[in-house]
């Protein structure tokens, strides 16, 4: 058993993650996912719609593209994979100033069921072809991730050390949407896991990030306690038991998380609580409910501290989440 397993009572859980970031991309889970073929000849243009609240990506399997999101351009290549996170709208087009046929969801295309279809425009010239996807996320915590994002992020096909893997797994996609099996979305949603969780990693791998909990999730020591509190926001947290699981003292501890994050640690584990609560509230979720699952002794006192960070009352808050 790795000494670093995490505990359920008397039952260790060895599949726990131990590696920080590992924890904070396993919370990357698809719930949905639309897969679509592109194949074109240039000149041609697609418009991507906002959807709040969703991904998307694309790798080029063919030619070459741009990619203009909230005014700046990308020029991607054979192999290349970029994701635009935050649900903007995004165009794709061959070239400068390429026609705009529409948008891609309105255009005249063959369904090959209901999450998926192959799109095909002609402009007569040279040909490129793309694999294309709208992803939602599951689970609330990746929302705290996703939320730090920039606006696109583009993994280098070039580089075989990253990529190697995606020419496989643009084939097994292609299969999977071409014939009508039985889990056949199940499995395009597994792989859309592998293409998101891939485009972050490779952010992370280089992101100069300034203050912030992702700094402090990447620093060795401080890192095993955000880890830990992010796993287990419930649980009866104090500076002392961070620091134990940092292995550091109280006062070191204290005084890295605080340099490292740009805030306290206990005002991190408040707000990261807040968080979740507000994305359990938009989703139905009751407030004595959560109460308790986020370490409150009372629905009084959970109603408090909901109204002292976020501003309103818990009851407000989920209210105006599901209207919205």
């Amino acid at each position: 058993m790795h000494a670093d397993a995490v505990t359920d009572g008397d039952h260790a859980r060895p599949w726990a993650p131990v590696d920080p970031l590992g924890g904070v991309l396993a919370d990357l889970r698809i719930r949905g996912t639309f897969y679509c073929r592109a194949e074109a000849t240039a000149p041609w243009g697609l418009e991507m719609p906002a959807l709040a609240g969703c991904m998307s990506f694309h790798v080029v399997t063919r030619g070459s593209c741009l990619l203009e999101v909230d005014g700046e351009r990308r020029e991607l290549g054979v192999g290349d994979l970029a994701l635009v996170p935050h649900g903007r709208g995004h165009l794709l087009r061959s070239g400068p100033g390429a026609p705009v046929a529409g948008r891609a969801d309105l255009l005249p295309q063959r369904y090959l069921g209901d999450h998926c279809s192959v799109l095909r425009l002609d402009g007569g010239g040279p040909p490129a072809a793309m694999v294309c996807g709208v992803v939602e996320p599951d689970r609330p915590g990746a929302a705290h991730l996703l939320g730090l994002l920039p606006p696109v992020l583009v993994v280098d096909g070039s580089d075989p050390a990253r990529t190697g893997w995606l020419p496989l797994l643009l084939r097994v996609l292609a299969d999977e949407a071409a014939v009508d099996r039985p889990g056949a979305e199940a499995v395009i949603t597994r792989l859309a896991d592998v293409v998101v969780v891939q485009a972050v990693r490779a952010w992370l791998d280089t992101a100069a990030t300034g203050p912030g909990w992702l700094r402090a999730l990447r620093d060795p020591q401080v890192g095993r306690a955000v880890a830990s509190l992010h796993r287990e926001p419930g649980s009866a947290w104090t500076l002392t038991r961070l620091a134990r699981e940092a292995r550091m003292s109280r006062s070191s501890f204290a005084a890295r998380f605080t340099e490292l994050a740009g805030e306290p640690a206990m005002h991190h584990l408040a707000r990261w609580r807040m968080h979740l609560a507000t994305v359990a509230l938009g989703q139905g979720a009751r407030v004595g409910e959560l109460a308790g699952s986020l370490g409150y002794e009372s629905e009084a006192a959970f109603s408090r501290a909901y109204k002292r960070i976020v501003g309103v009352p818990p009851t407000a808050a989920g209210a105006a989440a599901r209207r919205s």
